[in-house]
């Protein structure tokens, strides 16, 4: 399959919202190209400067790059991208590039600019083709993203782990609603989660999902169906993980409080800061009691409770 490449070049503030729009618009995939990201880690001393290209790291702007399955429906789709960009209120007009690429040429033309990070107290986040030392006590959570969003290092995602760190003790059942890479249904199944089922509606993300989950070694706690939020969930669960947009989480509230054990956890992102109080709302409205909130630049993570019934 070709794919249509959308490369928007922007300012930093504007790295995040556009992030959220080709989400929204459905992307088979997402990265980001950021020189000041890059020099941030590079300064911590986890990245080294020979990893990178010169023209990566003295480009002015980062780069957003979104994927579509190269068919009419991604004219339809860049047309919507272009009408949301152009009302932003940005200091500079982002700038849009349209390619057409192969799969294979996809797949290996972004590794240069994932590498490993550390996450939360414990764990590290690596592509299957990093080698790294690894301390006792951390747990390492080996990703290709392949095609589909989520390489782990997506401010909703980072945060989400962080919050897994902090709910999952052991023994748990688990939901992981859009879990796209599979990444957070690893996390968990890796601190001790006793079963996961990990949903997601989109075939490839379904694909590498199981591959990641194989290569991570947790098939046997790990369930991958393809499905719609929580419709192939029965019984109840100890923590559900929805790492999705505004309105989803909204809609999902209600069957998410159903399937929770009383007490369980919520931990649900992917909300850009001006909806956060609004999916707050709903979900305390539903049942949920807030128990933790984090934010990372536009981005906000919520992790909540059932109220015992």
């Amino acid at each position: 399959m070709n794919w249509l490449e959308v490369a928007v070049h922007t300012p930093t503030e504007g790295i995040e919202i556009i992030s959220f729009i080709f989400e929204d618009l459905g992307t088979g995939g997402v990265a980001i190209d950021d020189p000041a990201l890059i020099y941030k880690y590079i300064e911590s001393g986890v990245w080294d400067y020979w990893e990178f290209p010169d023209e990566v790291l003295n480009r002015e702007m980062p780069i957003v790059k979104g994927y579509f399955p190269a068919t009419e429906a991604a004219e339809q789709k860049v047309t919507q991208l272009k009408e949301r960009l152009s009302k932003l209120d940005l200091k500079t007009k982002p700038k849009i590039y349209v390619r057409e690429i192969k799969e294979e040429d996809w797949a290996t033309a972004w590794q240069a600019y994932y590498k490993p990070v550390k996450v939360g107290q414990r764990f590290i986040v690596k592509p299957t083709w990093e080698e790294i030392k690894v301390e006792p006590n951390q747990v390492v959570l080996e990703m290709d993203p392949g095609m589909a969003f989520g390489s782990g290092t997506h401010a909703t995602t980072t945060m989400c782990l962080e919050f897994i760190e902090d709910c999952i003790i052991g023994g748990e059942m688990v939901c992981d609603v859009g879990t796209g890479t599979g990444i957070l249904a690893i996390a968990a199944a890796k601190v001790g989660a006793k079963k996961v089922l990990a949903v997601d509606v989109d075939e490839v993300a379904v694909k590498v999902a199981k591959e990641n989950i194989a290569g991570n070694m947790v098939a046997d706690k790990v369930q991958v169906v393809q499905g719609n939020l929580l419709d192939h969930f029965a019984g109840e669960a100890d923590v559900i993980i929805a790492n999705i947009v505004a309105d989803v989480i909204i809609k999902l509230a209600p069957d998410a409080l159903e399937a929770l054990r009383p007490g369980g956890y919520l931990i649900t992102s992917g909300i850009i800061r001006d909806r956060a109080e609004e999916v707050l709302s709903a979900l305390q409205q539903t049942g949920f009691k807030l128990q933790g909130q984090r934010h990372q630049g536009e981005w906000v993570a919520l992790l909540l409770t059932k109220v015992r019934g």
